[in-house]
């Protein structure tokens, strides 16, 4: 099958209405999350301005993931990709256990999100229990969801394009402080914050790769533009236009960010007093930075559960094509959009808007490290996948590629080396040794439900394989 065949098919029924702009801003989007406005914080206490190092780190081996996910993509672009390239390459068990491993990822992440959104809102309405709002960013979203994938991309558009904003802003701001004294009396600040408090790396190694835990939990997502490519319009221009940019918006909003507050702060007054983003911006004379910052936070967490019903309902839809979930979840509505497996994934998500009523101080610490956990394994399987993948295809097939993985095979074996070694870190602190935990017991109990409920070997071969270029 050619590879032009493969980007006309193999959609299921899912329209391709995601334009180039909805998938650039999405790619954008996803890099730029929740994390970066407030738990930049607690990173750079651990790493310091060096924590810089620790995003151009974690952002070089997301690139090589996005860029074997990519070759992929191009090459069979369909709905639920890495999922499906698990099966295909590296055999069932490991499609099925990829596929409900990021279903459960985004089930968690949404339940993360909606907390958020629920403990920003109370920034206005300290009153209002946070059950309510978080119900209330769940209705909206999922109904955002349902009406059609080309509804789902604008609303991902907009809310991404305030995050970039904002961040451009408090960079060009910054450099007015740091080369003009704008905000500071016309006084020039420098950039000596980054060496005159204990050094650019005043805990050492250690303190930056202690840090990556927290770094890799800021890029959960971006493996989201692998899932669009069964509903892009032209997934062979868009998304390699999309990962190629991976690296370069990492280094302008994330490090560019860090750069412009680590000069202004020292390191070790930031977490003390807020936000850094929220410190920087009332530098400039904004006296309602907070509120401002606190409007973008939402509507970053609104983004990141957007995208996380859409990927969750584009999973489950995938793995119901595949043979490992009920039949009815790969019915598509008349809108084009997987509307029985995006309903069950809302109503899952009601639990979380339960757990905001039972217990709203723990929830989101818990589930931001079994995302993690869960975020590595499907990066550790799509880099797997694209191994078997290459060596699948004769040297005439891989010369035909239209995308391709640069330094391969050595930058996924060095980035399945790097994952490994941040699980490991993952260890280390309590916060997160949680995941280490109900991770593997929860894989351990798909692999258990995948041997006993009728996905015997004739059940998985009815599934449809994918075919190699010619």
């Amino acid at each position: 099958m050619s590879n032009s065949t493969n980007t006309s098919t193999n959609t299921g029924g899912l329209k391709r209405e995601l334009g180039e702009r909805h998938i650039r801003m999405m790619a954008l989007g996803a890099c730029i999350g929740v994390g970066l406005f407030l738990g930049s914080a607690r990173a750079i206490q651990m790493a310091g301005p060096a924590i810089m190092l620790s995003y151009i780190l974690g952002g070089m081996a997301i690139l090589v993931i996005m860029r074997a996910l990519g070759e992929m993509a191009v090459h069979t672009p369909v709905a639920g990709s890495f999922s499906r390239y698990a099966q295909d390459y590296l055999g069932p068990l490991a499609g099925y256990l990829t596929g409900w491993n990021y279903w459960f990822l985004w089930i968690v992440t949404c339940v993360a999100e909606t907390t958020a959104v629920a403990i920003y809102m109370g920034y206005w309405f300290p009153d209002m229990p946070r059950w309510i709002w978080a119900l209330a960013a769940l209705a909206s979203m999922g109904s955002i969801n349902l009406i059609a994938v080309k509804a789902f991309g604008e609303f991902e558009f907009w809310f991404a394009l305030i995050k970039i904003v904002t961040i451009i802003a408090m960079i060009f701001g910054g450099i007015g402080v740091i080369a003009f004294g704008l905000g500071n009396d016309g006084v020039a600040l420098g950039i000596s914050n980054l060496w005159t408090h204990g050094g650019f790396m005043p805990n050492g190694w250690l303190g930056v790769l202690m840090s990556l835990p927290m770094v890799i939990f800021a890029y959960l997502g971006v493996e989201m533009i692998g899932l669009t490519a069964g509903e892009a319009k032209n997934p062979e221009k868009t998304i390699p236009q999309a990962t190629n940019s991976v690296f370069w918006r990492i280094l302008i909003f994330y490090v560019g960010a860090l750069f412009v507050i680590l000069s202004i702060y020292p390191w070790n007054q930031i977490g003390t007093q807020g936000s850094p983003f929220v410190m920087t911006f009332e530098r400039l004379g904004i006296k309602t930075a907070a509120g401002i910052i606190n409007f973008v936070v939402i509507t970053a967490a609104l983004s990141s559960c957007n995208g996380g019903i859409f990927s969750a309902g584009r999973m489950l839809f995938s793995l119901a094509q595949n043979g490992h979930a009920p039949a009815k979840f790969a019915n598509i509505s008349k809108n084009g959009v997987p509307h029985i497996a995006l309903i069950s994934t809302i109503v899952i998500l009601l639990f979380g808007v339960l757990l905001n009523y039972l217990m709203p101080e723990k929830i989101f610490t818990i589930v931001t490290s079994i995302a993690t956990f869960s975020g590595i394994w499907t990066w550790t399987m799509i880099l797997l996948a694209q191994i078997k993948f290459r060596r699948s295809l004769s040297a005439e097939q891989c010369a035909g590629l239209k995308y391709r993985m640069k330094l391969w095979p050595i930058s996924s074996y060095i980035t399945l080396a790097f994952l490994v070694f941040v699980t490991v870190m993952m260890g280390y602190f309590e916060d997160t040794r949680v995941a280490l935990i109900v991770g593997p017991v929860f894989l351990i109990l798909l692999t258990i439900i995948y041997n006993i409920f009728k996905l015997s070997p004739e059940h998985r071969d009815n599934a449809p394989s994918i075919e190699l270029a010619k």
